[in-house]
């Protein structure tokens, strides 16, 4: 499966090092679903959010 990582997405994701090593170990699909999530978020701080929540959602 190839799909664009959103820059915004990238960005918070390079902050949250937990976050990262949890978005990296996941299969293919959990990780397009949680890119396709990403473009419903707004703001900087809710990317911030959205990220954080990887740890505890998978």
């Amino acid at each position: 499966m190839n799909f664009e990582i959103p820059v915004n997405f990238r960005t918070a994701l390079a902050m949250n090092t937990e976050a990262m090593y949890k978005f990296n170990s996941l299969s293919e699909a959990e990780k397009w679903q949680i890119v396709s999530g990403t473009h419903a978020v707004d703001s900087k701080e809710d990317m911030k959010k959205y990220v954080e929540n990887i740890i505890t959602a998978y």
